[in-house]
């Protein structure tokens, strides 16, 4: 019996090779034209165990990417700050930046070697006739059935930023009281970082006119001084919010990804989520007869349900305790920080959660 993937971006193309390893039939159904996702200009930042699943769908080895060796988290305003690096958690690296584009690349040419179904200009508005559908394209809608939705209002500005010295393969989280501003490395050995800047909804369309300078100056003045912007790219603007299906599973459907859940960028979640949500889904039907029976689902769910929880819960309660400048919660976020840095097991815990989700521990 046939899987149906609604979506034929790097989820649904991941989620077929990890089926078709496994023996289990499926077809891609997507309303663009093929290989319009590897013009995708998003900068992705994934886990060591998102590099993982890559590698075990065989895609890994063709997509340029940079190391992250360490991440220096500091907030604005206060003492207290804290360095996780690969070497005291036994990885090559903690994460890898790279091109949605590049890796969208990479899947589609594996899919090329198999014979997987990819139907193009094929929109889909109701569940296919298939054992199951899995959607794996788009964000969850505030009005679907069953969702929540929070806003935050907060946009994203997207940008890259040459610096004055080698960025070593360190990433930094800054937190500030307009939002969360990272700086991922790019290119090896560069200089270039990828910026996700975040303020708030009212200011964003000012944001979005600033000059390259005025821009630049922005960032500089809310990132501080640890590393020296020289210069900075276009961007671009969205708004950011939590969104999420109270339920990932419903009568032979299945919703995997940002089609499940959207969350806020900070700590780099969302693609790391959806790859954990595609291994554990190929694994749940790896001995289904039906892929569709309802036990099937429930078990896929009830395996899903306490990385999927933990990681809106991580990604929200970031939000909330650092997009604010309250002098309690200034103090205690400086103490967070500092303790984190002077307890391993503490940070360690952070370091796996972040690299793994609930089945690093």
């Amino acid at each position: 019996m046939s899987v149906a993937i609604v979506g034929g971006g790097p989820a649904g193309m991941a989620l077929a090779l990890a089926l078709h390893r496994q023996g289990i039939a499926a077809e891609i159904l997507d309303a663009r034209t093929r290989g319009a996702a590897t013009a995708d200009k998003r900068i992705l930042a994934l886990s060591h165990g998102a590099r993982q699943i890559l590698e075990g769908l065989g895609v890994w080895a063709a997509i340029p990417h940079t190391a992250i060796t360490s991440i220096h988290v500091s907030h604005q305003g206060g003492l207290g700050r804290t360095k996780i690096t690969a070497e005291d958690e036994g990885v090559p690296a903690l994460g890898y930046v790279l091109a949605a584009g590049d890796l969208a690349a990479s899947l589609d040419a594996a899919l090329a070697q198999t014979d997987i179904v990819f139907r193009d200009h094929t929109r889909v508005d109701a569940p296919p006739e298939a054992a199951l559908t899995v959607w794996a394209e788009g964000a969850v809608e505030a009005d679907a059935a069953g969702a929540v939705a929070r806003d935050y209002g907060q946009h994203a500005v997207i940008c890259t930023a040459a610096a004055d010295q080698p960025h070593a393969g360190r990433a930094w989280e800054r937190f500030t009281p307009e939002g969360p501003i990272a700086a991922l490395p790019m290119g090896g050995q560069g200089k270039e970082y990828a910026i996700v800047l975040t303020c708030a909804g009212a200011a964003a369309p000012t944001v979005a006119a600033m000059n390259d300078d005025a821009f630049r100056a922005l960032l500089q003045g809310r990132f501080g001084r640890r590393v020296a912007f020289a210069s900075v790219s276009s961007r671009f603007v969205f708004p950011l919010g939590l969104r999420y299906r109270k339920s990932a599973v419903a009568a032979r459907q299945v919703w995997i990804g940002n089609a499940a859940q959207t969350l806020h960028p900070v700590a780099g979640q969302g693609f790391n989520l959806a790859l954990r949500d595609i291994f554990e889904l190929a694994r749940t039907l790896a001995d289904a007869t039906d892929p569709g029976a309802p036990e099937v689902l429930a078990r896929y769910a009830a395996a899903r349900k306490l990385d999927r929880k933990g990681a809106m819960a991580f990604t929200d309660a970031l939000v909330r305790l650092f997009s604010n400048d309250q002098p309690l919660l200034r103090h205690a976020r400086g103490a967070g920080l500092l303790a984190l840095d002077l307890l391993p097991p503490a940070r360690h815990f952070v370091a796996r959660r972040m690299m793994f989700g609930a089945r690093g521990w």
